[in-house]
């Protein structure tokens, strides 16, 4: 057997190694080898970083490692080659460690036993699930004070603040989150709103999202491993543009339910004035105050988990 990095070419057999592995689990999509040359075609991409196994000259399994996201997969091999998954997937972790990575995780559906097993065998465990939730408008509360609200736009002076009240959910420091929030080329910064405390400091800090080109909350698959886009905790991950996405980080955990439904009541008339029909959310299990939240307002859609493996 020989192990060997990415060649022009191998979209296609990789998407077609995808489908026949995968076809029989719940959930499963197909995959097309355009979906694969998005990934290979883009600037950062590194060959370096997606193993094939050969026999006899024919591929025959492979398994990926994004650096940018430290996200790996599981290997994909054909039938009768399972014993391929073993080098693949060694040379995937061996590669995350030759650049420089402490850790890796990978997400996928909860109801894809096989694949979490074969990951908890060889070492990763589950480090948070990641919960999907949508709300009817009309179900929302409303403020009858909503317009004496200290609510406003983000200004870049309240970044670190930002990055604070993140701690433990936002993926990237407060250099980074500068740019996410104020260049982000898929929403603009004058979505995110901020509650000031009477000193005019960020007590908390929301999200709205609202386009029409993106997905129908109530159409989306609420258990496929899909971090959504404007999410706190989604940054630098590969996203799925959901309308109507609401999201929220408060600066003391006591204060979360006024805070969010502050925001959520600002953010919701916006966005529902639109093409918003119904609202969404994604929230890490190990965010209890934010949990509360959105347990309270919205209904829980599904989740999926996330593990980690430190090397």
């Amino acid at each position: 057997m020989n192990i060997r990095t990415f060649k022009s070419g191998d979209e296609t057999t990789q998407a077609a190694l995808y489908n026949v592995a995968a076809f029989s689990l719940p959930g499963f999509k197909p995959a097309s080898a355009a979906d694969v040359q998005k990934r290979t075609r883009g600037r950062a991409f590194d060959p370096g970083t997606r193993f094939y196994a050969e026999e006899g000259g024919q591929v025959v399994g492979y398994c990926t490692l994004d650096l940018a996201q430290q996200r790996v997969s599981v290997p994909w091999c054909k039938k009768g080659h399972e014993a391929a998954a073993e080098p693949l997937f060694e040379a995937v972790l061996s590669a995350a460690r030759a650049r420089g990575l402490k850790s890796v995780f990978a997400a996928y559906r909860r109801d894809w036993e096989s694949v979490l097993r074969f990951l908890t065998d060889r070492g990763f465990s589950v480090r948070r699930e990641v919960v999907n939730y949508w709300a009817d408008p009309v179900d929302l509360p409303t403020l009858v004070n909503r317009g004496k609200l200290p609510i406003d736009r983000l200004r870049r002076e309240d970044v670190p603040a930002v990055s604070a009240m993140g701690q433990g959910i936002v993926r990237v420091p407060a250099a980074e989150l500068e740019s996410y929030l104020f260049a982000n080329p898929y929403f603009p910064a004058e979505a995110i709103l901020v509650l000031r405390a009477p000193d005019g400091a960020p007590a908390a800090v929301g999200i709205g999202l609202e386009s029409a080109t993106y997905a129908d909350v109530k159409k989306v698959d609420p258990l496929a491993p899909c971090f959504r886009l404007g999410a706190f905790g989604s940054e630098g991950l590969n996203v799925k543009r959901v309308n109507g996405l609401f999201s929220f980080l408060v600066a003391n955990p006591a204060n979360a339910l006024t805070a969010g439904l502050a925001l959520l009541s600002e953010a919701s008339l916006e966005m529902t004035e639109g093409t918003v029909t119904a609202l969404a959310a994604q929230c890490p299990s190990d965010a209890p105050h934010l949990l509360a939240f959105y347990a309270r307002y919205f209904k829980e859609h599904g989740r999926f988990p996330v593990l980690e493996k430190q090397l």
